[in-house]
């Protein structure tokens, strides 16, 4: 109970992302999952609601439902077109890619300000400073 080894299992940080790209990734699928069924339920209530209700029929569009549920559907495409497709395309490497693009680039951009910096205000030679030096640490005009 007391005992001064504890077993403590620390997760790495690499196994640590990995972990939270799985949690992501089934977060994502139940919520498409969730949508789907929220699509199917709902293009079934509106089909309840026109035809057979007869909700909406002096609507000006006649068949309305059927643009809802189109409509509905496209949504839903998108969200699964998100989720397996764009995903696996633009995952964590291709993000740590484009950190390492960008990190470069202002690598690159700080390089060629310091080179102009450089040659616009170059700093003086050590000789040079040495030469200048007074000894006495007072200006020149003062001895």
């Amino acid at each position: 109970m007391f005992s001064k080894s504890k077993k403590t299992e620390r997760i790495d940080t690499e196994q640590r992302e990995q972990y939270e790209y799985a949690r992501k990734r089934v977060v994502q699928k139940k919520r498409l999952m969730q949508h789907f069924i929220i699509f199917l339920v709902g293009s079934v209530l509106l089909i309840v609601i026109n035809p057979v209700l007869g909700f909406g029929d002096n609507f000006f569009i006649k068949d309305w439902f059927i643009w809802a549920i189109l409509l509905w559907a496209f949504l839903f495409l998108i969200h699964v077109f998100n989720v397996f497709i764009m995903n696996k395309f633009m995952d964590k490497e291709w993000e740590n890619k484009q950190l390492d693009k960008l990190k470069a680039k202002q690598a690159k951009r700080i390089q060629e300000l310091q080179q102009q910096v450089d040659v616009e205000m170059p700093l003086p030679k050590k000789e040079e400073v040495k030469k200048n030096e007074n000894p006495n640490l007072l200006p020149p005009d003062v001895e």
